[in-house]
């Protein structure tokens, strides 16, 4: 991943490689991201929606100003955007915020986007992967994060983005795990993340996700977005998501790193029964007859399914397990 500063002088032409071709791309005046604009945009590079990296535009103008107002930044902001596209969201989120600190994977929207938004000193681009893998962030972007919000102790992070839906999952739960998450994300996602990330207990919804997300913030859709408002159209419906980060919530998580993982493994098997789950995710660790006492101590009857558990109720039974994993040497503390 490279970094580089929006430019401050006027570019006539710029050449770009994308898998081994030049491209050259002159550079336009800013532009509202219409569906006939990007159409003549791309094809003035010569370039088709690279739709497997989630290359889907938000063109609904009202929508996109809904999606960056809905996280009311202003100049205490350092906002993190994935997924730079043309720089249309990028460009508006500049007027208001301390800094935007934007990346994308694309070489040349990349470059495309630098282009665009020339003459924006407070627009920190760079290219490559958010995710250095399934489990972790590029450590390159979390340090211009910090960088960004060292500079001033007001300053407040957040994380605003029409996202690729192949990174949403992992962004956020990467960005809830770490030492600095954001205050608020607002992202456009699929409506099915959606769904999950905002179910409640009981619904068909309510899995690892809900508990993780809730279990640190508030979570609402703000609105529901047909394929129509994008380009090119994705196959499924979309959501405008905002998570707002609840410090108090979080302080009551003990062991972040042990939470995830307990999130995770007690809806592994959604239909088994919980006693069942507990047993196969503490197998080696917790013996059965610990387990049904903390069942009894729970008041769970052996009918009861961690689906129907409440937030409140599932992080008592985590810090039980937790406990009794404390009492075994450090290397012999794991969830299977």
């Amino acid at each position: 991943m490279r970094r580089e500063p929006a430019c401050g002088a006027c570019i006539k032409r710029k050449t770009c490689e994308n898998g081994g071709m030049n491209m050259n791309i002159s550079a336009p005046s800013p532009t509202a991201q219409t569906r006939s604009y990007l159409m003549k945009k791309f094809e003035s590079i010569g370039i088709n929606p690279r739709t497997k990296l989630g290359q889907n535009f938000l063109i609904d103008l009202n929508l996109l100003r809904m999606l960056h107002e809905s996280a009311e930044i202003d100049d205490r902001d350092v906002v993190l955007e994935v997924g730079t596209g043309t720089g249309s969201l990028t460009g508006a989120m500049s007027e208001k915020a301390a800094v935007v600190i934007t990346v994308e994977l694309d070489k040349i929207l990349h470059e495309l986007a630098k282009q665009e938004m020339f003459g924006r000193p407070n627009i920190r681009f760079l290219q490559g992967d958010i995710l250095r893998n399934k489990s972790t962030l590029n450590a390159e972007v979390l340090a211009a994060v910090r960088e960004e919000l060292g500079r001033d102790p007001g300053r407040r992070f957040k994380l605003v983005a029409n996202l690729p839906y192949s990174v949403a999952t992992p962004l956020i739960t990467n960005l809830l795990a770490g030492d600095c998450p954001p205050c608020m994300m607002c992202v456009t996602i699929q409506k099915e993340l959606a769904d999950r990330i905002t179910a409640r207990p009981g619904t068909a919804d309510w899995g690892s996700l809900s508990l993780w997300v809730q279990s640190q913030a508030r979570a609402r859709t703000v609105r529901i977005m047909p394929p129509s408002v994008f380009w090119p159209r994705p196959k499924v419906d979309s959501a405008i998501v905002r998570l707002t980060l609840d410090e108090k919530k979080r302080a009551k998580i003990p062991d972040l790193k042990f939470y995830n993982e307990f999130s995770r493994a007690i809806f592994f098997h959604r239909r088994k029964f919980l006693r069942a789950e507990l047993c196969s995710a503490f197998k080696t660790t917790i013996p059965k007859a610990r387990i049904d006492e903390i069942m009894d101590e729970m008041e769970f009857d052996a009918n009861t399914r961690a689906e129907t558990l409440p937030l409140k109720t599932m992080q008592r039974l985590c810090e039980l397990c937790r406990l009794e994993l404390l009492k075994l040497p450090e290397k012999e503390r794991k969830i299977l």
